[in-house]
């Protein structure tokens, strides 16, 4: 008899479906490098018509993709970028926008619904007389949904607004979407009106859509044209990429209309911690798939209480010294 788990540890945990499956072993591949795979070419044609913008580049990670995004908007040594001070590029990426590509990263405080203020925003670009002692601000970084204040969404009032600086500024916006369709779902907005102020998107495949590996990453052709160059540089040029191509197609055709399922869900869960004694949760901080929960028992530790729970087959990870996050994901 099977033992059934219950892994709330991350939505990066999925299997991959039949389907799936089925379509890697019948994908028509050839090699990427070359720009000769069928696959991969129509899946990225797809995925920028869904997001509109003009092209689309497959891409191994989420990392890489955000890594590849900086790194084209900011090709110039010195730069700066404007992004939260709790964002996953910024405390989750090994630093790669400073240690690979000399991009210095200027935060403003990330607010408890994920956004920036526009006016910290504003005050934090450097101003060009400032060029002989500061770095030059080239980009303003935006991530939605937003993972560490517990799966925010950024409406896109917010957005266009922040894309109304950037652009009055002579800057790009770049997006963190690595879960923009939870956060397109949860909103009630279209995908490609939410990101319409961005001039890049990341989008992960292997969260909560449940694709077995990559991202992608939109933008306008010229931007993709050196987004490509930079990901064979990064070593993320892959063959016959279409084989994972195909698994991100069928993982964004069947996954995206269950995302709502899986918020619903996360609100139950809420809900049930919020009864117990022990725990205590925000039942209105929960938008998306995303549960955090503080341990009100000072008995009671994170680490602990993921050993019980391992013990009845459910798998949880630790937030912090006093907190555990859960992430749902039908997939």
């Amino acid at each position: 008899m099977v033992t059934k788990v219950v892994d709330l540890r991350s939505d990066t945990v999925t299997k991959p479906s039949e389907a799936m499956r089925a379509a890697m072993a019948a994908a028509e591949v050839d090699d990427d490098v070359l720009g000769a795979d069928p696959t991969a070419q129509r899946f990225e044609a797809e995925m920028a018509r869904i997001m509109g913008k003009e092209a689309a580049l497959f891409v191994p990670s989420g990392t890489m993709g955000n890594l590849v995004s900086v790194l084209a908007h900011c090709d110039t040594r010195g730069s700066e970028v404007i992004l939260g001070d709790n964002s996953h590029i910024h405390i989750y990426e090994n630093g790669g926008i400073a240690t690979l590509g000399g991009v210095h990263p200027r935060t403003v405080p990330n607010n408890p619904d994920g956004t920036m203020d526009v006016d910290k925003i504003v005050a934090a670009i450097r101003h060009r007389d400032g060029a002989m002692y500061y770095p030059t601000t080239r980009l303003i970084c935006l991530e939605n949904t937003h993972g560490n204040t517990g799966g925010k969404c950024l409406s896109v009032e917010y957005t266009d607004k922040v894309g109304e600086v950037a652009q009055s500024h002579g800057l790009k916006l770049h997006i963190d979407g690595a879960r923009i369709f939870n956060a397109s779902v949860a909103l009630g907005v279209p995908v490609h009106r939410l990101v319409r102020a961005a001039d890049s998107v990341s989008v992960c495949l292997s969260k909560g859509l449940g694709a077995p590996v990559g991202s992608v990453i939109v933008g306008s052709k010229d931007f993709i044209y050196k987004a490509k160059i930079l990901r064979k540089t990064l070593g993320g040029g892959m063959r016959q990429v279409g084989i994972l191509c195909a698994a991100a197609y069928v993982a964004v055709r069947d996954t995206v209309g269950k995302l709502a399922d899986d918020h619903t869900k996360a609100k139950v869960l809420a809900d049930g911690l919020k009864k117990i004694k022990q725990f205590t949760v925000d039942l209105t901080s929960v938008e998306t798939n995303m549960v955090f929960f503080d341990i009100a028992d000072p008995h009671i530790t994170p680490d602990k209480l993921c050993q019980v729970l391992e013990q009845r087959n459910v798998l949880a990870m630790p937030a912090s010294s006093k907190r555990l996050n859960s992430v749902r994901s039908t997939a």
